[in-house]
């Protein structure tokens, strides 16, 4: 470290009286894997409502749930039979208004999914599709395409499906010949809506009056870049992937994701939630856009209010690549007036702790198998705890994904046989898929299913290692990661750090992110070492909170994030 700090801002404050989005923490909870109230392995609505006081302990401030509509689970609820109702393996609607209700007595807001994308194929639209001849008013609320080639034997066109093989199935017609093909960008149990269907229009709007009216909060918006196709549906040459940066080099734009009309959609929906008062309902982005100039689009003052930072998610653990993904991020996002989002880890990507244990610049698979390089527990936690501490500390938004509270680690011993991702079918295993970050938490190490439900049985199988991350584990343990995150989100709160401005410290050399969150009174100092050596804090500091015990003479060891004043 230089004898000379200097500052530079990368970020100004918000103000101290903005909307709650703009700075709010908000937990991710995958209703089959939080809590089961009857034992049949599965969680469910009742469930989360007798736990949700482990939330506003945590000291979070709204709560997101996956999908728990009428489904027939093809893709765990993704694949959307009924979109006003909840599936009976979850509980009903009546479940559904009484965990809201908790939730709002014990302050927390809710936010629900929202699947735009595509239906099941059991929803009574592709029923009735399926049941008209081709050119009908109800296929044309689906892409469905006549194929190529003699007997239109082909597919319409040659794209693929995110989770492996075609993505066009071909029909078979009432009178029992060969028909049609549809297209689906996931499994063939998700047939993509037509978004230059007005009816699709007016029935996703009245699905979303439909959920205000019962008071929820928000919704998170899945697969928000890929509604528009690009009009004539063009063949796309290349493996098809969610996040255009995992293309091949000078790879063209695909033509089903990030079209400039899904904007139009949102903008009318941000109409229909701006028209409920106040306090703001919310729409949330998962849109895997690149680059970032694009997708702060989303988020512009008359779209959404947030957008995932997956570019902060995928970063790789070294200094320089932080520091620029930070900084970029909050460039682009204070370009159109929004706070930037960030996030670690969610259902569809590997636990933080264990992608983090891997060597760094080592490729981060959607899963891990028993076959695979293992990751390092203990250093993959380390690793988490110090990005979790970094993360809290920006300005912004957060998403915090149910069990990394508690240091979950993926399950990456699952044998095959109990995977249930469609893209460990599809791909016949080639692609592991996200069965390791699903599994069920722990609440009681000493109980059946580790507390999880009344009986042993669990959807996934839980690793005998998640006893010893059970919440019972850790409640009042000094040291443990869920007092550790409940500190970060206490002082995050004190210090409002979510609305603050941010600059970067300079002087502490290429392996240290090194940053000052103003808040909106005192300084706060961030500073994560991820060198090899040990680095001190500026002369006068007081920890505030640290990832991590510091060294005997109170430096900063490697893998470790502190906050600090600074007399």
């Amino acid at each position: 470290m230089t004898d000379t700090l200097s500052t530079d801002l990368v970020h100004p404050a918000d103000s101290a009286d903005a909307a709650w989005w703009r700075h709010a923490v908000i937990y991710q909870i995958y209703p089959r894997s939080w809590a089961d109230s009857d034992g049949d392995g599965v969680g469910d609505l009742p469930g989360v409502t007798a736990r949700l006081e482990h939330l506003r302990d945590l000291g979070v401030d709204a709560v997101w749930f996956s999908p728990f509509y009428t489904s027939p689970q093809a893709d765990a609820g993704y694949d959307v039979a009924d979109y006003r109702d909840i599936d009976r393996l979850f509980g009903t609607l009546a479940d559904a208004d009484a965990m809201v209700a908790r939730a709002h007595e014990l302050g927390l807001k809710v936010i629900v999914d929202l699947v735009p994308n595509h239906t099941s194929d059991e929803h009574v639209w592709f029923q009735e599709a399926l049941a008209s001849a081709p050119g009908s008013p109800e296929r044309n609320r689906y892409i469905f395409r006549d194929g190529r080639g003699p007997g239109g034997d082909e597919p319409p066109n040659d794209w693929h499906s995110v989770f492996g093989g075609a993505g066009w199935t071909r029909v078979t017609e009432a009178d029992g010949t060969p028909g049609q093909w549809y297209l689906h960008l996931f499994d063939s149990k998700q047939p993509d809506l037509n978004w230059d269907n007005d009816e699709v229009h007016a029935e996703f709007e009245s699905i979303l009056r439909f959920w205000l009216d019962r008071g929820i909060d928000g919704f998170r918006v899945d697969v928000a870049h890929g509604l528009i196709k690009e009009p004539g549906l063009p063949d796309y040459d290349a493996e098809l992937h969610i996040l255009d940066g995992e293309l091949k080099p000078g790879a063209p734009k695909p033509p089903m994701w990030d079209q400039d009309g899904v904007h139009e959609v949102y903008r009318a929906w941000r109409k229909i939630l701006d028209g409920y008062g106040e306090p703001d309902r919310i729409l949330c982005a998962e849109a895997w856009v690149r680059p970032q100039e694009r997708a702060v689009r989303y988020v512009r003052p008359d779209e959404m209010h947030q957008t995932f930072n997956f570019d902060f998610l995928q970063s790789q653990w070294r200094a320089a690549d932080l520091r620029a993904v930070i900084d970029s991020s909050l460039e682009a996002a204070d370009s159109v007036g929004a706070p930037s989002t960030w996030v670690l880890s969610n259902h569809d990507t590997v636990r933080h702790a264990s992608r983090l244990g891997l060597p760094v610049g080592e490729r981060r698979p959607n899963g891990i198998s028993a076959d695979d390089p293992q990751p390092d527990r203990e250093l993959g936690l380390r690793r988490a705890r110090a990005a979790s501490t970094l993360m809290l500390a920006l300005p912004g938004s957060a998403y915090i994904y149910q069990g990394e509270e508690l240091g979950l680690p993926d399950s990456t011993d699952m044998p095959a046989e109990f995977r249930q991702d469609p893209t460990f079918i599809r791909t016949q295993g080639k692609e592991i898929g996200r069965d390791g970050c699903r599994v069920p938490i722990p609440w009681v190490k000493d109980a059946p299913s580790f507390g999880f439900g009344p009986s042993d049985a669990t959807w996934l199988p839980q690793p005998a290692v998640y006893g010893e991350y059970a919440v019972d584990q850790q409640v009042g343990v000094e040291g443990s990661t869920l007092e550790l995150y409940r500190t970060l989100l206490r002082v995050r709160r004190e210090r409002e750090l979510g609305t603050g401005g941010l600059a970067d410290l300079a002087g502490y050399g290429d392996d240290v992110v090194a940053l000052v969150n103003t808040g909106q009174g005192e300084p706060t100092l961030v500073l994560t070492n991820l060198g090899a050596e040990p680095v001190a804090l500026p002369e006068g500091s007081t920890v505030l909170v640290a990832s991590g015990p510091l060294t005997e003479d109170g430096l900063v060891p490697t893998d470790t994030t502190v906050w600090a004043t600074t007399s």
